[in-house]
Parts: C-alpha cells; sequence; structure tokens
C-alpha cells in the first residue's frame, strides 16, 4: 500500500504463497481482499495491514475478487470454474456458483445489496451464472469492474467496452 500524495511506501501484505492475481477494496476503505494462485482469498484490515482471514475453498487458482457494496460478502472466481460467496465477516461460504465452461478471471458485483453476480469468463459474460452475452475475440475480458447495472471490460486487444445490463431479468 502506497500513500498516493508522497509515494512512500506504507505496507506490504504478505502472507500467500503463490502470484497475487487480483486485489480489491471494501468500498468503505476499511479492509482489502486478495486472491491467489496458492488458492486462497486473504481479508487484510486496511489501515494496518494485518491479515484477518483466509478463506479457502477454491481446488485452483483465485483470479477474481470482490466485495458487496454494502461490504458483508466478498466474492470470488477462480480457475477452478466457480464463483465462490462468503460471509466477509465469518469468512464462512454462502455459496458455489457453478455454471462456466472455463476459468472465471473477473468479477464484480451489483451496486444494490441483493446479490447479483456478474462475472466474466473467456467467452462469457455471466449474470448470477446465467449466460447473458458472448463476447468476441477483440472482446474477451483480462479484467473487469461494475457498479449499479453498468459493467465495464478491459481487453487484451486494448479496448475497454462499457455495458449495462437490466438485472431484473436475471
Amino acid at each position: 500500500v502506497w500513500d498516493a500524495a508522497t509515494g512512500s511506501l506504507l505496507q506490504t501484505l504478505e502472507g500467500h504463497s503463490d502470484w497475487v492475481n487480483s486485489v480489491a477494496f471494501s468500498h468503505d476503505g476499511q479492509r482489502i481482499v486478495s486472491g491467489s494462485g496458492d488458492k486462497t482469498v486473504k481479508v487484510w484490515d486496511a489501515a494496518t495491514g494485518s491479515l484477518l482471514q483466509t478463506l479457502e475453498g477454491h481446488s485452483d487458482s483465485v483470479y477474481s475478487v470482490a466485495f458487496s457494496h454494502d461490504g458483508q460478502k466478498i466474492v470470488s472466481g477462480s480457475y477452478d470454474k466457480t464463483v465462490k460467496v462468503w460471509d466477509a465477516a465469518t469468512g464462512s461460504l454462502l455459496q458455489t456458483l457453478e455454471g462456466h465452461s472455463d476459468a472465471v478471471k473477473s468479477i464484480a458485483t451489483s451496486l444494490t445489496n441483493r446479490l447479483k453476480t456478474i462475472s466474466v469468463n473467456p467467452y462469457w459474460v455471466m449474470i448470477n451464472e446465467k449466460k447473458a452475452l458472448w463476447l468476441p475475440l477483440n472482446r474477451r475480458s483480462t479484467c473487469c469492474d461494475s457498479i449499479g447495472e453498468a459493467l465495464v471490460i478491459g481487453s487484451a486487444s486494448g479496448l475497454v467496452t462499457i455495458m449495462r445490463f437490466d438485472l431484473s431479468k436475471f
């Protein structure tokens, strides 16, 4: 963690035993979640850098992590083709969403407190594990984020694509 004003290093979060593929702040800025090739999701205190929890349950590398907007849930996407939903306070696994035909490399959550997961695998935008939109080759995701019903995808082709979905239909 770096100080944006001075450029000085504030903290280094250590604990994963493999590459860290994804990090995200909670919306209140109090916690950081990270996902790694070591198959774990870790939750950190953003102020102190202390490790709060290690979430285990994926059978392969974790490629993407996100907090729900209210900070009560953590969502993780993995090379094991699943999306897992965790209780952010206790670390308990609440749900495993299956249905992807390939690794889940990017995931984002809805702005509302209803659990609506928007995830992207190499070929599809998935909403609550339902295929919502097929992605042509030049639009395949390397990263994504969402807010409300909007999704933004970055691609290896250099394109950034913005989409909107009516989440009430999923």
